[in-house]
C-alpha cells in the first residue's frame, strides 16, 4: 500500500544581511546633511535656482539651444530635458509595472532598438555640435523639437540598462526579469515618451514647468543610483540586500554623492566662469 508523500519543507526566508553600525548610520547622515545643505546655501536662492544648479553641474544651458516658459530657459537644455525627462518616465512606468527590481537586460531585439536610440542621439549631437563652426553645412537644420525628442527616447534607453545594473548590485535575489520583455512593451512606453513630448511641445507653461523640474529630479536620480553602486561595493554589500529598508543607508549615502558631485562641478564651474548662466561663448 503506497502512501502519500509529506510535502517538502518550504525553503526558508533569506536572512536578511547585518544591519549596519550606528557609527555608520550617524556619519552617513551627518555627511548628507552637511553636504546638501552647504549646496542650499551655496546655490542660487528658490525652487528655480535651485534647478538651475543642478542643471548647470551637467549641462551648457546654452539659451538658443534651450526649451523657454515666461521668457526664461528651462534648468536643462532642450536635450538634456529629454534625456531625463526619459529616465524619469521609464522609472514612473517601470514602478507601476512592478519591475522596480528587474535584475535582467531586455531581449536582444529590443537592446537593437534602444541602441538605435543611442545612435540617434549621437547623430542629432554631432550634426548640432559641429553647425557651431562656420566650415560645416548642417545635414539638416537643428532643432530644439529635435533635441527633445531624441533625448527623450536616450532617456528611456538609459534608464533600461542601469536599473538592471543596480538591482544586480543591490538585491540578493533581483527580479528575473527585464524592465522591457518585448518590443510590444517597448512601443507602449515609446508611446508614453511620445505623450510627454506633446505635452512639453504645446507649450502650457504649467505642465512645461512641471516636465522641467521632472527631469532635473531625473539628473539626481540618476547620480543617487551610481552613487548607491559604488557605497554597496565599497562596503561589500553589494547583492545583499533583501527588503527595501535595508537600502536606507546606501540610499543617503546615494543622496549624499550626488550632492557632493552636483556641488564640485557648481563649484567649479561658477569659479572659472563667474556666472550661474549657460555656456554663451557656444552659441
Amino acid at each position: 500500500m503506497t502512501t502519500a508523500q509529506e510535502p517538502a519543507p518550504a525553503a526558508p526566508a533569506p536572512a536578511a544581511p547585518p544591519a549596519y553600525s550606528p557609527r555608520v548610520r550617524w556619519f552617513i547622515l551627518a555627511l548628507a546633511l552637511a553636504i546638501f545643505g552647504a549646496w542650499l546655501l551655496g546655490t542660487p536662492g528658490g525652487l528655480w535656482g535651485k534647478a538651475d544648479a543642478v542643471g548647470y553641474a551637467i549641462c551648457h544651458r546654452i539659451p538658443a539651444r534651450s526649451l523657454h516658459v515666461h521668457g526664461r530657459a528651462l534648468p536643462l537644455c532642450a536635450r538634456c530635458t529629454g534625456i531625463y525627462m526619459g529616465v524619469m518616465a521609464g522609472m514612473i512606468v517601470y514602478g507601476l509595472s512592478g519591475r522596480l527590481r528587474s535584475g535582467r537586460l531586455p531581449p536582444a531585439r529590443v537592446l537593437a532598438v534602444l541602441l538605435a536610440f543611442g545612435l540617434a542621439i549621437a547623430a542629432d549631437g554631432l550634426n548640432s555640435y559641429l553647425s557651431l563652426f562656420a566650415f560645416y553645412s548642417p545635414v539638416y537644420t537643428p532643432n530644439n523639437t529635435l533635441r527633445l525628442i531624441t533625448g527623450l527616447f536616450a532617456g528611456l534607453t538609459m534608464i533600461t540598462i542601469v536599473l538592471p545594473v543596480f538591482n544586480l548590485s543591490a538585491w540578493r535575489s533581483p527580479a528575473p526579469s527585464a524592465p522591457l520583455n518585448s518590443l510590444k512593451e517597448l512601443v507602449a512606453l515609446c508611446a508614453i515618451g511620445a505623450a510627454a513630448i506633446a505635452g512639453v511641445l504645446l507649450e502650457i507653461p504649467a505642465l512645461v514647468l512641471a516636465f522641467a523640474l521632472l527631469s532635473v529630479v531625473g539628473v539626481v536620480l540618476m547620480f543617487v543610483l551610481i552613487g548607491c553602486i559604488l557605497f554597496l561595493a565599497a562596503a561589500r554589500r553589494d547583492g545583499a540586500a533583501v527588503r527595501w529598508r535595508e537600502l536606507l543607508v546606501p540610499g543617503v549615502a546615494g543622496v549624499t554623492f550626488a550632492f557632493a558631485v552636483i556641488g564640485i562641478i557648481n563649484v567649479v564651474r561658477y569659479a572659472l566662469t563667474g556666472t550661474w548662466d549657460g555656456f554663451t561663448f557656444l552659441q
